[in-house]
This record gives structure tokens, sequence and C-alpha cells, in this order.
């Protein structure tokens, strides 16, 4: 019989816990966590899922595609908007968007403010 687990939390490691749970709030609307802190910040999502931002000091920055710093997690988010749309207002949240896009016009890959790379993909 296989093991049943269930997803509870996936945790971003990053410089400030508090400005990445912004950056994720502003792009997804999640509900901050109450007891984010300096050190632990998390965004309480659907169906009890928590996506957490703790503090790692000499925190060093993805560098993908290559992999110098390994991505480590990549995380992928579907939109309601025309890619163009929601890429520009990620842009103005703080996002990155790397140089390599490998989905032609099927997801947008972006990274955000601390360098994790995530995609955006149509709904």
């Amino acid at each position: 019989m296989p093991l049943q687990m269930t997803l509870v939390a996936i945790t971003l490691d990053c410089p400030d816990p508090l400005a990445l749970a912004a950056f994720y709030q502003q792009a997804t609307s999640l509900e901050p966590h109450p007891k984010s802190d300096a050190d632990f910040a998390g965004l309480n999502g659907d169906h009890g899922l928590l996506i957490g931002f703790q503090r790692v000091d000499d925190y060093r920055a993805p560098s993908w595609p290559d992999q110098i710093v390994p991505q480590q997690l990549h995380i992928c988010f579907k939109v309601d908007e025309d890619l163009d749309v929601a890429e520009a207002r990620l842009l103005e949240l703080g996002a990155g968007k790397p140089d390599h896009q490998p989905h032609g016009d099927k997801a947008r890959v972006l990274t955000d403010p601390a360098g994790h790379p995530f995609c955006i993909v149509p709904r």
C-alpha cells in the first residue's frame, strides 16, 4: 500500500523573508501567516498549503539557467491574464526576466526578488 502524504508547506531560502513574502503576496493575493517575522514569513495558500520564506545568512541566489548556484526549486503558477499582462505586472512588483526562455509562447520564466526562478503559464 502506498504511503499517503499531503503536501502542507513549501519553504524558500532567502535573505529577507518579509520582503519576499510581500512580493508573493502582491503577486498571488495569498494571506500572510499571522506569526511571520524577520526570520520566517509565510503565506497561507489554498487547501492549507503554506508558502514559507526563511532567512539564510550569506544567501546566494540561484544562477539559472546555468548551475553555478543550482535553482534547487522551481515553482509554476497559472495566471488568468494574458502572459504579457501577467509578466508586466510581475516585473513591476520586482520580478526579473532571464534572457533564456525555453518554453516559447507556452510559458514565461521569471525570477523573484531573491533570484528563485518560477514560471507563469496560461490557465
